[in-house]
């Protein structure tokens, strides 16, 4: 998902220590709910359940992960797509066919009995639909935290809030979010801890891109960098096929960006998808306010809507009371 800038920006991706993450997190909602449905599953790959079938592995981490951040000083607010862009089109069918593929291989997998390759089949069939977003946003109501509906790309309300001062990062796994002009990326934080990853545990710790940082130290302005993420290819546009990000790196400093999509995609025009990264479609019509927590409606819903272990929900909530050496709910929400 994004654009594949990981081998540019290995560089200056920092560990990002829990304290100095405190503030407001503007978090790309439907890429967060991708991860929470790709990570929070049985060992076969079977997502959470209700007794009805629906998935609830979204609501899980939405609970848990959500007062994790809470209770570490960080006031979330969930950033939700909102109309794709036309250019769109392509990516979201190339999509559709991979979790489709990744199903039939999970169920495959499950057949012969290799749990391995089952599960990771399975996340690759994650699907972010109309259940899991209005249901994520319901609960994150009766959390009392704010959510946001993007006219266009989250990522890029969430770059834009970061870009105001609204927030003082924007929450994402997409490298993308820098070329929406993020000041400040934070990766990792609403899915850190131990996860499997090609067959061996690791640990995932928040980390922290700082866009200034990343131009300077690759001598770039924010348009070539987008230049680059063209050449790579990004969610509106295919790339040039034989170039990474490393080769659009010394194509963009060389001056020939435009020369190499001449003599490689002559029919293709980056202008529009310029635009995209750089003029995206947001709005300055939102409202960051935390409220109290509703625990009576929290229950209910997840309890008994949902078959959540109503101990468990409790105790999450009881997290967010005040506690020796942790700020008080008041302070939090007020």
């Amino acid at each position: 998902m994004g654009v594949a800038l990981k081998d540019l920006v290995s560089d200056y991706r920092t560990p990002a220590g829990w304290d100095s993450l405190a503030g407001v997190a503007a978090i790309d909602a439907n890429n967060t709910l991708y991860q929470f449905l790709s990570i929070i599953r049985q060992p076969d790959g079977t997502p959470l359940m209700d007794e009805k079938g629906r998935v609830t592995s979204h609501l899980s981490g939405i609970l848990f992960r959500t007062v994790n951040l809470l209770q570490k000083g960080i006031r979330p607010a969930f950033v939700f797509d909102g109309k794709p862009h036309p250019l769109k089109g392509g990516t979201i069918e190339e999509r559709r066919a991979v979790r489709e593929e990744a199903g039939e291989k999970w169920q495959e997998a499950l057949e012969r009995g290799d749990l391995e390759e089952a599960y990771k089949q399975a996340r690759s069939s994650s699907r972010v639909d109309e259940h899991v977003i209005s249901s994520s946003k319901k609960l994150l109501g009766l959390m009392g935290v704010p959510w946001i509906e993007a006219p266009g790309e989250g990522e890029a309300q969430a770059a834009f809030m970061a870009i105001r001062g609204d927030a003082s990062y924007a929450l994402s796994q997409d490298f993308d979010t820098l070329l929406f002009g993020a000041p400040v990326l934070v990766r990792n934080a609403a899915i850190s801890g131990k996860r499997k990853i090609r067959g061996r545990s690791v640990m995932i710790v928040p980390e922290r891109i700082v866009l200034s940082d990343l131009l300077k130290g690759l001598s770039l302005t924010r348009e070539q960098l987008i230049e680059i993420g063209i050449l790579t290819g990004t969610d509106f546009n295919e790339g040039v096929p034989g170039i990474g990000p490393k080769k659009g790196l010394k194509v963009v400093l060389a001056g020939e960006f435009g020369k190499v999509l001449a003599e490689k995609q002559p029919e293709f025009d980056p202008a529009p998808v310029k635009e995209i990264f750089l003029r995206p479609d947001v709005t300055t019509d939102y409202s960051l306010a935390w409220g109290q927590p509703d625990r009576e409606g929290i229950v209910a819903m997840l309890c008994g809507e949902y078959d959540f272990s109503e101990d468990r929900v409790t105790a999450s909530l009881d997290g967010l009371k005040e506690t020796s050496g942790q700020k008080t709910l008041d302070k939090w929400f007020g």
